[in-house]
């Protein structure tokens, strides 16, 4: 079994963890990933010698941490997808980012269109081929040595929108070379994909796939935070 899966809810219709940065969700059967820890974690705990289902209904970007759902079976991977395409679930970030976010708190709106065959996106403009609109909501948490730490609120669902929405008005996160970051964070990584940045999914909440009751998922922040951002619970 594997010793450091960090879970953070466990029953037969559903399994959340606290994803590490850099590892994947989800990869081919030779990657390390996400999916393949939970599986194995599954198979010894419950002593099956075959295949365990998992569904997968959302995932994080490789350098990003926090909470994933995974789905124990059809029934439930199919209530659970539809409410993240429906954005019913709700989904909060932390982030570590360059500079002062002013004001306190507010809304972004941007439209953004991603680059085909990249795993980027860009600025767009309204009408424009590709172009969705991206809306987050942000709330100021602590600002200290021309930083902030901010709480990011996604009201839509665009690939790195709260990376590129950020980075934007001037306040790339930290780590995120992708897009501008000029300040390291993290532990030092020799190859550009075992580098992690300041953005993690600290809350997601969802309606329980059998109790239809909300459950709210919160995964600690990874120990190294601390040293920018000093103690946090």
């Amino acid at each position: 079994m594997p010793d450091d899966l960090a879970l953070l809810h466990d029953d037969i219709y559903l399994l959340a963890v606290n994803k590490p940065a850099p590892l994947l969700t989800q990869a081919p059967p030779a990657v390390p990933s996400l999916e393949a820890r939970v599986k194995a974690y599954l198979k010894a705990k419950h002593n099956k010698p075959g295949n365990v289902y998992l569904g997968i209904p959302h995932r994080l970007d490789r350098p990003v941490s926090g909470v994933v759902v995974f789905a124990r079976n059809t029934k439930a991977a199919q209530r659970i997808h539809k409410q993240f395409q429906e954005h019913t679930t709700r989904k909060v970030y932390w982030a570590i980012v360059e500079g002062d976010i002013t004001p306190d708190s507010g809304v972004w709106e941007d439209w953004v269109r991603k680059i085909a065959d990249e795993a980027r996106t860009v600025k767009a403009a309204e009408g424009e081929p590709g172009a969705k609109l991206a809306m987050l909501e942000y709330r100021v948490l602590r600002r200290f040595d021309g930083k902030t730490l901010v709480e990011l609120e996604p009201l839509t669902g665009r690939m790195h929108q709260l990376r590129v929405q950020s980075a934007w008005r001037g306040h790339p996160v930290l780590g995120d070379t992708t897009y501008g970051s000029t300040v390291a964070f993290g532990p030092p990584a020799d190859l550009p994909r075992d580098k992690v940045i300041a953005l993690h999914a600290r809350r997601l909440t969802i309606s329980h796939p059998s109790t239809k009751q909300p459950l709210t998922l919160e995964a600690p922040l990874p120990a190294y935070w601390e040293p920018v951002i000093g103690p946090t619970s």
